[in-house]
Parts: C-alpha cells; structure tokens; sequence
C-alpha cells in the first residue's frame, strides 16, 4: 500500500487533514496503519462507532483502556471535537509520553496515564496486576468505556480484575465496547490455541474465550452482554457492547 503523507513536525507526528497523528512507528496494528488516511479514517470510525451504539456525546465522560497513542481520542476530537472528559491509560511508556507531549497540552480535556503494571506482551517488567488493583478513575464516573484488542493479550485472571474495576468506574447508564477472541464450542480459556485462525507466536499474543464462559465472567462483575458482533474486528476478534447488571 502507497502510503499518503502528511507533513512531519519536528517530534515525528504527523498533520494529516488538519489533524495531529502519531509518529508511524508507535502506530499499534498493521502495516496499513502506517498510511495517514487509513489511520485517521479508523479513527473516526472508531469514534463514530461508539457514538452509535454506546450513546457518546460532547457531554460524555469517556475512558479508553489499552488507549496506545490516542487512536480513539484522535477520532474523537475529529468527529466530535472533544468530549466533557476523556482519559486514556495503557502499560506502554512510549505511546503514553507521546500523548501526554503532543495531545495533551492543546486540549485540556484529555488525560494520559502510564500504568505501569505487568502484561507479558506488552510491559513484562511493570508490578503485579492484583485483585486490589484499582484503576486511577472515579468510582461511576465513565459514561463510555472502550477497550479495542486488550482483553485478546490478557490472563483469564487479570481480564477479571479489570472487569470489576470497569463495573466499578462505569457510571450507571454507562456502556462498555470492547473486542475479544470469543468462540462457541471451543475450551473455556486458551493462550496462543493452535489451529486457531493463523500462527499465534509469543507472549499472549491470542487470548480466547469461549462464549458463556466470559459471559459467565461478566455476570460475577455484574455486568450483561447487550451485543455480541462475531469476527468483524482485528484479526477475528468480536466487538461486544455491554452494560451494568
């Protein structure tokens, strides 16, 4: 794919149709993110998505686990051109320092954070996920939570954790869009299953689940599945869109 460029400032970011994009190289995905358009069009999608289907607005409150380098708030402030409050958390150093620089400071409704606790794949070096762990948001104060491909690199017992700290975070009408490997018929919980889709190599790099079992998960967090869309995401993953119990 021919990639179609913007012009680079001086910190390796992109401006691509009158929008500020990470440098390529801490795009996460594939090659094709490293094309401009495809990126900000994703984007949009993305935001465009949970404006759809999880009722997002100017006047939400919306927290992005797994953020990267604000992939989604990009989207946001492009189709919205903010929201009332927006924090993105992720275990990567790099993509964190890069919004806090470059997104942050010109709009004062976004917040970065680095937490820094272990995930094999991506932070193998951070602190123990515990089941004490709390995530640094508010008790009921997301009124959007989107997690995109973060529960498909995850252990079973720290998908758990995180799933009573979003019930925990959500607001009482709040919605929950996330995407997981999810099957039927399939063990209840496998790392890297082989013969599953491709060739999955490394640390987590496929989690999957087999579908009553997470929905039993999301039941003890007290949560309910409203929709499940089946292998229409990245790599096979489904996008599920959920509510408080």
């Amino acid at each position: 794919m021919a990639l179609l460029k913007g012009s680079k400032t001086d910190s390796g970011s992109v401006r691509h149709a009158g929008c500020l994009l990470p440098p390529r190289g801490i795009r996460a995905g594939g090659e094709e993110f490293k094309d401009d358009a495809y990126y900000l069009k994703s984007a949009r999608l993305e935001a465009a998505r949970l404006v759809q289907k999880c009722g997002l607005t100017k006047t939400s409150r919306v927290l992005d686990v797994g953020c990267g380098a604000g992939r989604l708030a990009v989207g946001i402030l492009a189709e919205l051109g903010g929201v009332a409050s927006y924090t993105g958390i992720d275990v990567i150093r790099t993509t964190v320092d890069w919004c806090q620089a470059e997104l942050q400071p010109t709009h004062p409704g976004l917040r970065f954070i680095h937490l820094d606790v272990a995930n094999e794949r991506y932070n193998p070096s951070g602190g123990a996920i515990e089941a004490q762990t709390r995530l640094p948001v508010e008790d009921g104060s997301a009124d959007v939570v989107n997690l995109y491909s973060v529960f498909s690199h995850m252990t079973y017992g720290d998908v758990v954790n995180y799933l009573n700290e979003l019930r925990r975070v959500m607001a009482p009408t709040g919605r929950l869009f996330l995407t997981a490997f999810i099957e039927t018929d399939v063990p209840n919980y496998a790392i890297n299953p082989p013969g599953y889709r491709e060739q999955w190599t490394g640390a987590l790099h496929c989690v999957r689940f087999e579908r009553g079992f997470f929905e039993d998960m999301l039941s003890e967090a007290r949560l309910k599945l409203l929709e499940l869309v089946h292998a229409r995401e990245t790599n096979g993953q489904s996008a599920l869109y959920i509510a408080p119990a």
